[in-house]
Order: C-alpha cells, then structure tokens, then sequence
C-alpha cells in the first residue's frame, strides 16, 4: 500500500494520462491537476516523468515546433502500461478498504458522510483530523 500512498500517486496518474494521449509535461501538469492534489509544481511532475523514464515506463522524443522551442513529449510503453494495470489493481484493493473505513467511520459518528476539509483539525506533518462531530476541536 506504500507505493500508492498520496505521496506516490503521482506516477499512476501520469501513467493514465500517457495512457489516453501521448503529451509534453506542461500540458500533463494541467490534466494532472483534478485528479491529484498536488501543489501545482511543474518540477515535480519533470522529476516524476525522468524516473519513469529510467525505468523504462515511459520514453520521450523531441517534437519540433513552428512556434517555439523543440518539446519534449512523452508516451507510455508496454511496461507502462502493465505497470499502470498493476497499480490499478492495487488502488481497488485501497478503494475497498477506504470504503470500510468510512462506512464503520459514519457508523461511529452518525453522520453521512466526512467533514469538508475545511472543517478539518490540523496536525502534526500537516495532515488534519476531525472531531467527533466533524467539527474543528482541541488536539
């Protein structure tokens, strides 16, 4: 579960993207931004697409332009792409659990759902946790 932890789910999204259409790492910077909660870094997603590279999930080729500098657009390989089937995979198996987590958690609390995240408490390592009635409380 390690590998697909937040902080890891940056390359199975990329991957996805690759997936759908091969594209220059700006434009897949933009299409990464609804499905992962990133901060918006274009560096990130350069260092994240270099890794993939180096193991041999992706590969890149230089495209000229009319307009501009040549660019660099990346597609997804066979490897990728059973890479990709894998970790699709494993995020089921965190789907199911997630889903058990929050069942028993609306269970416990009563309620229908989570709090927004802006009712969230602050802790340590910036993550957040909630009250008991989903509310912001003491730590």
């Amino acid at each position: 579960m390690a590998e697909l932890e937040p902080r890891n789910f940056l390359q199975p999204c990329l991957l996805l993207l690759l997936r759908e259409q091969p594209d220059h790492g700006y434009e897949l910077a933009a299409r990464l931004r609804p499905m992962h909660d990133g901060d918006g870094d274009a560096g990130g997603v350069y260092r994240a697409l270099r890794g993939l590279e180096k193991r041999g999930l992706v590969r890149s080729e230089w495209e000229s332009s009319e307009v501009g500098p040549a660019r660099r657009i990346y597609h997804i390989t066979s490897e990728g792409l059973a890479c990709l089937d894998a970790q699709a995979r494993g995020l089921l198996h965190v789907d199911e659990a997630l889903h058990v987590f929050l069942e028993r958690y609306a269970k416990v609390t009563g309620t229908a759902g989570l709090p927004s995240p802006a009712e969230a408490v602050p802790m340590l390592g910036g993550q957040h946790a909630v009250t008991a009635n989903g509310r912001p409380g003491q730590r």
